[in-house]
């Protein structure tokens, strides 16, 4: 570490930062960074594709998570190094953006920083290489553009392909295709059209998980399941054609907001006074029962009492569930969140041909489904362990979000490594026609590409330069589709074997594995603070903080 001073010109040091703050200047603090970042994509690299292996994560508190999924990986692993923290959160905006290619996006991101490396070896200005990592980002984008496939207007049988190749590197890969056409038709059904463009809300696909049975028991209902048990046990416990009302008040006695004292000298009085309680909770139960609903849900308390006269009235009730399971219900039944007993008529009751308790492992759920053109629906996934669920509710997540992406943006390229492949070998033809070190830093650009396909190779077991020989050479005779064939471990067209993958997670990979690389490689000075003056022994940077920057 550098002493944090300057000299003055009377030769007579100047502290500038506080006392036991640190500084890291020029090459030690980029080669401190670009380490780090390389390293957590050397975390990622062996688990992408689908011979790619998992990893088992345990926290401090000893739950076990086994997944592949970058972005999974990233944010359980806790991660302190600044620059480390920087490819973790790219990983975490391409999840959320595009939902898929979050171990991709940190492997070319570690690429672009490992080869930026060599060329600041050879005295290339960083300034030189972002800015020809950034034309050759926008050349890459286009030509991706113009490889594009685009697909029919909501071709059922191409969605399900994409879905299943979202899948092919998980656990649940076995049973894709089965899992993929429940997520297509998911998205199907919550999916809204508008000038030819689809839009849809992936937070109207509600994902329950409950270990027991097998993957092959995963289901897609037309309704909203709620993880509540039918409140009262002299409730009927299923209704066919049911008439449901949502309700957003407590069906209790309010009470006051001030203190209040009521003075009762005799048994009569008590008995009046507990009846009014009675009948008040019984004038509510009679709103509900004459708008002809057999169903309710409150999102709040139900009296006691209340329940009683609910149960005497043969209506299903149950009581404090969500408020984003009220707005699923509302969009599934066509009912309307009713906030006052009093507006409640007939016209606000949703219908569901059958409303019913039943027992889901050790838990009682209510499964409202059979709704007519729902808007809202629900996909339950069962699988033979915690762990096994957990990672299928992952995959699912994928798999929703790749469809989302391909129905709002319905063009596809061919997955394997391909894209990169072919995008790879047009920049190296493009690099001639830039001019000074801008060449070097695309052909660096154009060589990180192809590390994807590299990486699927060396996963399933295939010798890298072979591969990547005989991939270049097949490619450069026209046939752009041809990439790694994991599964079988030969090259091949990949678009034949039905792998297909949406062109927006392509760009969003190689947007944000750009930005990420430019932003670390133009760092040439690390400052971290001192400890601040806290309590004697305890005082200093707070967990997650850039602690530990010493160690870098």
């Amino acid at each position: 570490m550098a002493t944090v001073q300057q000299g003055s010109a009377g030769g007579m040091p100047v502290l500038i930062l506080k006392e036991g703050a640190t500084q890291t200047k020029g090459r030690d603090a980029q080669k401190n960074n670009i380490t780090a970042a390389k390293l957590i994509a050397e975390v990622v690299r062996t688990s992408l594709g689908p011979r790619g292996m998992d990893k088992m994560l345990v926290d401090t508190l000893g739950d076990v998570t086994i997944t592949n999924d970058g972005a999974t990986i990233l944010k359980e692993i806790d991660v302190q190094h600044p620059a480390a923290k920087m490819m973790v959160e790219i990983s975490k905006a391409t999840d959320n953006e595009v939902g898929d290619g979050t171990s991709s996006v940190v492997i070319l991101a570690g690429a672009l920083i490992e080869r930026a490396e060599e060329l600041i070896g050879k005295d290339v200005h960083p300034t030189i290489i972002v800015d020809g990592y950034r034309k050759s980002a926008l050349k890459a984008i286009e030509t991706l553009n113009s490889m594009g496939m685009k697909i029919r207007d909501n071709e059922k049988e191409d969605l399900i392909k994409i879905a299943k190749t979202s899948m092919q590197t998980k656990l649940v890969s076995r049973e894709s295709a089965q899992i993929a056409e429940l997520v297509v038709n998911a998205c199907l059904q919550v999916s809204d059209k508008a000038d030819s463009v689809s839009k849809i809300d992936i937070d109207d696909i509600k994902v329950e998980k409950k270990a027991g049975g097998s993957l092959h028991d995963t289901k897609l209902i037309k309704g909203i399941v709620l993880d509540k048990e039918v409140v009262h046990g002299g409730m009927p416990k299923r209704i066919e054609r049911a008439k449901i009302a949502l309700i957003n008040s407590a069906l209790e006695i309010e009470k006051t907001e001030f203190d209040a004292k009521i003075n009762i000298s005799s048994p009569d009085q008590m008995n009046l006074f507990l009846e009014e309680e009675n009948k008040m909770l019984k004038n509510m139960v009679d709103k509900i029962t004459a708008t002809g609903a057999n169903v309710i849900v409150c999102q709040k308390g139900i009296d006691d009492i209340a329940q009683h006269y609910l149960a005497k009235a043969e209506i299903l009730a149950v009581r404090r569930a969500k408020e984003s399971d009220m707005s699923k219900l509302a969009k599934a039944t066509g009912a309307r969140v009713v906030s006052n007993l009093d507006d409640l008529t007939s016209r606000d009751l949703g219908s569901a041909d059958l409303v019913e308790e039943r027992k889901i492992e050790t838990d009682k759920w209510v499964f409202v489904e059979g709704c007519k053109n729902p808007k809202a629906v629900t996909l339950l996934i069962r699988g033979g362990s915690q762990r096994v669920v957990d990672e299928a509710d992952r995959s699912v997540h994928d798999a929703l979000m790749v469809i989302k992406d391909v129905l709002e943006r319905p063009v596809i390229v061919a997955g394997g490594g391909s894209p990169e492949a072919y995008t790879a070998a047009k920049l190296r033809d493009w690099v001639s026609t830039l001019t000074g070190r801008e060449q070097l830093a695309a052909e660096k650009f154009a060589e990180s590409l192809e590390v994807i396909p590299l990486t699927l190779a060396e996963n399933a077991g295939m010798d890298p330069i072979d591969t990547l020989t005989d991939l270049r050479s097949k490619q450069s005779k026209g046939s752009k589709w041809t990439g790694i064939d994991v599964r079988n471990g030969k090259i091949a067209d990949i678009s034949k074997l039905e792998v297909f993958e949406p062109l927006v997670v392509k760009e969003q990979i190689i947007k944000s594995a750009t930005e990420v690389a430019s932003m670390i490689l133009r760092i040439d000075d690390v400052i971290a603070s001192g400890k601040s003056g806290g309590p004697p022994g305890g005082g200093g940077m707070p967990p997650g903080g850039m602690g530990g920057m010493g160690d870098m």
